[in-house]
């Protein structure tokens, strides 16, 4: 499995929302795009509208932390742009989790959970 990468440059940012898919929901918008790379690119947007830069940083670390954990569920091979809308701000770490996995889930880009 390989981990992820952040996306950070402004023109891969453009490329995915040109180019990609995009779906939402109540607290995120998740754009998509196949990239060559055989590992996932992640980037998080928290616009100034949501608040200001602690709730702004609070949001971030918490879709961060929540892709982190369910990373090995996501398929290889994604640019991934998260985000935020003024919704989130009060969100907690489990809506967070399950708000991301519902937009993977709506991308098809999500293994099937396994029970053992």
């Amino acid at each position: 499995m390989n981990f992820s990468e952040s996306l950070k440059k402004n023109r891969d940012f453009q490329n995915v929302y040109k180019n990609g898919t995009s779906y939402a929901n109540r607290y995120f918008v998740m754009y998509i795009l196949k990239n060559d790379l055989g590992k996932n690119r992640v980037g998080i947007s928290v616009s100034k509208k949501v608040g200001n830069s602690v709730v702004r940083h609070h949001i971030c670390r918490l879709v961060r932390e929540s892709y982190r954990l369910q990373e090995d569920r996501f398929h290889s091979g994604w640019d991934i742009v998260i985000i935020a809308r003024v919704s989130a701000k009060e969100i907690t770490y489990h809506q967070t989790e399950s708000a991301l996995l519902h937009l993977g889930g709506l991308h098809k880009i999500l293994e099937p959970l396994q029970v053992l």
